[in-house]
């Protein structure tokens, strides 16, 4: 390893560069090589969940990028309906391509009302099940469907059958803590957002255009 770096550092800038050129070319060839074996196109089940921040505003950067590619998206907010967010401003600018359902009505711990939680679970997963049927809609937001599932306001089986049944070609992305193993097991991408710090942790209050 110290002669591979002491050859590099007696090497000119030519011959630097023409050596990572050359590297750079046998790895796009390794790469189209792996590339070209990715034949299929479908619509994929994709699931953010862990306990570091980023699960929504992942989705939502999906949710963005699909709308700049001219795609019609639905999202069912599950849990966050009280909150005034900036996501939710920039999608009101696209109301050809957006349906945007603000079910929730804060978290359980905010409610205290289990009752009314599971009515209110109810009609967010009712709202997102027309927009998984909706022919017209590319893509599918649950955000927060994982806390929903998590506190069994709804059945599992259920959710994992309306999945299973989905278009083809739609996209349906669901965030939140603590995703269902087996909804992890019927997912085709699964992200796990881990937490290395967070400034709430220093006493650091939710900020604008970070936390919403």
């Amino acid at each position: 390893m110290a002669e591979k770096s002491e050859r590099l550092q007696n090497m000119s800038e030519e011959e630097l560069n023409a050596r990572h050129a050359e590297k750079m070319k046998k790895k796009k060839a390794a790469r189209d090589k792996i590339i070209a074996t990715k034949t299929i196109e479908k619509g994929l089940v994709i699931v953010h969940t862990g306990k570091g921040k980023g699960k929504s505003t992942a989705a939502f950067g999906m949710v963005f990028r699909a709308i700049g590619n001219g795609m019609r998206v639905g999202v069912v907010q599950c849990v966050k309906g009280r909150w005034s967010t900036g996501e939710r401003k920039v999608l009101d600018a696209f109301p050809d391509q957006v349906e945007l359902a603000t079910m929730g009505e804060g978290f359980t711990w905010e409610t205290q009302d289990r009752e009314r939680d599971i009515a209110a679970a109810r009609a967010a997963w009712d709202k997102g099940k027309a927009m998984i049927a909706d022919p017209a809609l590319d893509m599918v937001l649950l955000d927060e469907l994982n806390i929903v599932l998590r506190y069994d306001y709804l059945p599992v089986e259920e959710v994992l059958e309306v999945l299973a049944a989905k278009p083809e070609m739609k996209h349906v992305i669901i965030t939140g803590r603590n995703a269902r193993d087996e909804l992890i097991e019927a997912a085709d991408l699964v992200t796990e957002m881990e937490v290395i710090k967070h400034p709430f942790r220093a006493g650091v209050k939710a900020q604008k255009g970070i936390e919403f």
